[in-house]
């Protein structure tokens, strides 16, 4: 089937993978996070195939506890000088770099990301987060982390002062003709004089406008006030949702919001996170989705109420049959892991537990009333309960049809892929999935532009200070 309208497609990068464990399987880079040739390296893999951005996430605290749940987040570059270095080794695809307004200054971060804007030719986007992680706050000087309200009325201004200072030079304002002397044009350069509740910023910015006039906003959250901000500002939505339902309510919702702020829809993108595992055949898959959950450790079984810390994502449950036991509210306790578990237990089970055996089942195929290793065991329960977020594990055809459902019923514009292992899941990815999307006329084939903006259909918006000028 054939679309006029395409996919959009995000790398989230994570050098030692979005899987717990994707540092330990075979192939991967352990030490990829501080090795900027490797970055780049996989940045220029998605952008081979065409993808529109590649993602750079941040965080302004960390623990060694994160060792065991979420390594990947525990140590890395900081984002700006990552993707400067990237933007030096590519050419087109957009670079996402995450900031954090609740622990930054408005002036900073205009800077730094029209610097971006420049150094790439107009592939930057702003990833911006008011910040869950109350750690941080210690880091910074502050008494206390600032609850949702006061970091989104922060962020709020933050973002008006942003874009104020990207737009006080502009377009052409630097002339720079040698021949008569004129460098500048000084009335195209403009003071913003903002005096807000919480900033007061004169400008200008001593850095030209973005190549993209305004850079590519990009957005994530569920909350009321993060949805608000969503609609009114994001050009791209980085969505979390794990089944259809609750993706098609949220996409719907800030379609609407963005329609109250006197947007159209196709002005703001929402993109879910998604984990992919594909391989040439569904077993292979299968089989690269157990081997990834078994080089995950084991807790005892007699560690039941302590949950381990999985930074700004929440709490990892611990891994027995003891935390399983209390989710889904049948005592398994004391069973051997890779025993069968009997197709009785379906009518024992709570809600929650339906739904693991139902998640089990579509992910690794195997069911309670199975033969042999079709079976699910009780080291499925484990790997059922642990594993976070939307994921599909399949061959190339079952993965894009997933992608196509979701893309083709209100539920996405696109994803922002999720490698659980670097480079082998991009490699897989994008060997193996996007040449199904485009046979079907769902992915380009090229890119339409340079720009990030271009890729995302998005035109350069006006210079608030040239059509207030035009209207006097």
């Amino acid at each position: 089937m054939t679309t006029t309208r395409q996919l959009h497609l995000g790398l989230m990068f994570w050098a030692t993978g979005t899987h717990t464990a994707g540092w330990r399987y075979p192939g991967s880079k352990a030490d990829g996070a501080y090795d900027i040739e490797f970055i780049q390296a996989v940045t220029r893999i998605a952008e081979a195939a065409k993808f529109d951005f590649l993602f750079l996430g941040d965080r302004l605290a960390t623990d060694p506890a994160l060792a065991a749940t979420n390594p990947a987040q525990m140590s890395r570059l900081e984002p700006f000088t990552a993707a400067a270095a990237i933007a030096a080794a590519t050419e087109s695809i957009g670079i996402v770099v995450t900031a954090n307004p609740t622990y930054s200054d408005p002036y900073t971060i205009a800077r730094l990301t029209a610097s971006l804007d420049h150094l790439s030719r107009g592939r930057a986007s702003w990833n911006l987060v008011t910040g869950a992680d109350a750690a941080a706050a210690a880091n910074f000087s502050r008494a206390e982390h600032w609850d949702a309200e006061h970091r989104y009325d922060w962020a709020d201004e933050f973002v008006d002062v942003v874009r104020d200072l990207w737009d006080s030079w502009e377009d052409g304002a630097l002339v720079r003709d040698q021949e008569s002397g004129r460098y500048i044009d000084p009335s195209a350069v403009h003071a913003i004089d903002h005096d807000g509740e919480h900033f007061r910023v004169a400008g200008p910015l001593n850095v030209a406008r973005p190549p993209q006039g305004q850079v590519v906003l990009l957005h994530a959250g569920t909350s009321e006030r993060s949805r608000e901000l969503a609609g009114r500002e994001a050009d791209v939505v980085f969505a979390g949702q794990s089944d259809i339902t609750s993706a098609r309510e949220y996409y719907a919702d800030i379609k609407a919001r963005a329609a109250a702020n006197g947007r159209g829809a196709e002005e703001v993108l929402i993109l879910p996170g998604l984990s992919v595992i594909v391989a040439e055949t569904t077993a292979e898959a299968v089989a690269v989705y157990d081997r990834l959950n078994a080089l995950l450790p084991l807790d005892p079984e007699d560690e039941v109420v302590e949950s381990v810390r999985f930074g700004g994502l929440g709490q990892a449950l611990k891994r027995n049959l003891a935390s399983v036991s209390r989710i889904i509210g049948v005592d398994v306790t004391g069973n051997p892991l890779d025993a069968a578990v009997p197709s009785s237990i379906a009518d024992e089970v709570n809600e929650d537990g339906a739904r693991i055996l139902a998640r089990i089942t579509t992910l690794t195929r195997r069911t309670l009333d199975a033969t042999g290793d079709a079976r699910i065991t009780y080291r499925d329960l484990i790997d059922g309960i642990a594993r976070q977020g939307a994921v599909v594990v399949g061959d190339p055809i079952e993965v894009a049809d997933h992608l196509q459902f979701w893309f083709e019923t209100g539920a996405a514009d696109g994803f922002n892929i999720f490698p659980d292992f670097v480079p082998g899941s991009v490699d897989a990815f994008t060997r193996l999935v996007v040449p199904e999307l485009q046979r079907r006329g769902l992915f380009r084939t090229e890119y339409e532009g340079r720009t990030f903006r271009e890729h995302l259909g998005l035109s350069v918006p006006e210079n608030r200070f040239a059509s207030e000028g035009a209207a006097t």
